[in-house]
């Protein structure tokens, strides 16, 4: 470990979440948005991960992203001599996409890739390898607890952290009898989200709306104590002369002991000694909560890049067809996520450049039954699909016979065709020679005698005329 230099050295003037945390009690590095707001720090006031999942914005935007990516189908493609992506399988990387390791389907590995990416900025996936050196099995670690590791040389490893019973490198088949494994880059894949500060270190959209989460959090507890005292705001005990500190408590106590919360709503106060209630009124501050915690989640979805209507905030827009609205999300959110996955997944597995892994975006990009006929009508009458291709591609059923080809009317010419009607020639064309007409006349009449000769012929062996 002397030859390396801990990557958390050299960005140790980062702020936010790149800092590195201390440890909690589980042993693990917890992301932490150190200040969430101007003095949080002298207050000891600090957002977690695990806290700021708690908000219900922050929740909806990462299951929502991770799961929409994660039903896509993965899928092994070819690139045929003309350039085009079709699926194939092959028995070297087929069988890990189907199955990445031993305790997690296909949907599951992607969504946790996914979700650690989007919560921490990283995703770090520990690679196994067969007897033959491919690629066998895939395994997401906790990213808390990875170090990336920069020799003198420029070369990366990753430190990844002492084993610890039930932990993600135990499940991966990390040897625990190191206390810090380490592993070369070549055995770990590294997708991260944008790296503001450090290529090896991306960071997390929670960088950017920790202060929302942390301020959606606060009104929602403080709305939780004021509906918890029958929503009553409070309220302040009158004495009508003087009275000492002890007294004031005492007097504080019993009233709350009392009558305070929703358990004691109903009950008779009596007081003597002129005491008087008199009740706190809710401010015209405090009824705007609502658009308060409204503004915190759409700060929330705009650091995601989630449309704010895709989780239930607002109304969607006033389209017709749900069709655009989903390509507005894709483009704005999920294109470049999708994008990042497949690369680092072919860049991990080792795929030569004729083999690649691809999202199918038809999982995703559902259109309604008119809308498919239509896309299906229009795409065979242009002649881009065949009728068996739009049958499996939009409607999802097999080939028919003769559906195999393309179609085109008869009466389309290309360019090239109709530019040559107009081109005038070198020489004037001569005029096509007719046969004379006579020739013609002689040729009839010799047909017409031989068809009566024929006719006479068989009215002779029926005998209905003489010879």
């Amino acid at each position: 470990m002397g030859l390396f230099d801990l990557a958390r050295r050299t960005l140790s003037g980062l702020s936010g979440i790149l800092t590195p945390p201390p440890k909690s009690g589980g042993g693990g590095w917890v992301t932490t948005v150190r200040e969430p707001y101007t003095g949080a720090w002298q207050l000891n006031a600090d957002l977690k991960a695990d806290t700021a999942l708690s908000y219900s914005a922050v929740f909806a935007c990462v299951t929502l992203i991770a799961q929409d990516i994660g039903k896509l189908t993965l899928r092994l493609v070819q690139q045929d001599a003309a350039g085009i992506w079709t699926e194939t399988t092959n028995p070297a990387y087929s069988p890990v996409l189907r199955k990445p390791n031993r305790y997690q389907t296909t949907i599951k590995f992607v969504e946790q890739w996914i979700t650690s990416k989007l919560v921490h900025g990283n995703t770090y996936v520990l690679k196994a390898r067969d007897a033959r050196g491919v690629v066998n099995a895939l395994y997401v670690l906790d990213p808390t607890k990875v170090t990336p590791l920069v020799a003198p040389d420029g070369s990366v490893y990753y430190q990844l952290g002492k084993v610890e019973a039930g932990r993600p490198e135990q499940l991966a088949g990390v040897d625990a009898e190191s206390d810090t494994p380490v592993v070369p880059a070549s055995e770990i894949i590294h997708d991260l989200m944008i790296a503001l500060f450090h290529p090896l270190v991306g960071v997390s959209p929670l960088y950017a709306c920790g202060a929302s989460a942390l301020q959606g959090q606060t009104i929602q507890n403080n709305s939780s104590r004021f509906f918890a005292n029958g929503s009553n705001p409070g309220g302040i005990l009158v004495a009508p002369g003087a009275i000492d500190d002890a007294q004031a408590a005492r007097l504080k106590k019993r009233w709350e002991e009392r009558y305070a919360g929703p358990e004691n709503i109903g009950r008779v106060a009596v007081m003597g000694d002129g005491l008087k209630y008199e009740p706190l009124s809710m401010s015209a501050v405090d009824a705007q909560l609502i658009d308060q915690l409204k503004w915190t989640a759409d700060t929330i979805c705009s650091a995601y890049h989630v449309p704010p209507y895709m989780v239930g905030i607002g109304a969607p827009p006033p389209y017709a067809n749900v069709e655009p609205l989903v390509q507005l999300y894709y483009a704005a959110c999920l294109q470049s996520l999708v994008t990042s996955f497949q690369t680092s997944m072919d860049e991990g597995l080792e795929l030569p450049s004729h083999l690649g892994t691809e999202l199918l975006l038809t999982d995703l990009l559902l259109m309604d039954a008119a809308t498919r006929t239509k896309a299906a009508h229009d795409a065979i009458n242009a002649g881009a699909l065949s009728p068996n291709e739009a049958r499996r591609l939009y409607f999802g059923l097999g080939p028919v016979a003769g559906g195999g080809s393309p179609y085109l009317q008869q009466q389309y010419y290309s360019l090239a065709a109709l530019s040559q009607r107009d081109v005038p020639s070198s020489a004037p064309t001569a005029a096509p020679q007719l046969p004379p007409a006579a020739d013609d006349d002689a040729e009839d009449a010799d047909d017409f005698e031989a068809a009566c000769l024929a006719v006479r012929r068989a009215a002779l062996v029926e005998g209905l005329y003489d010879a």
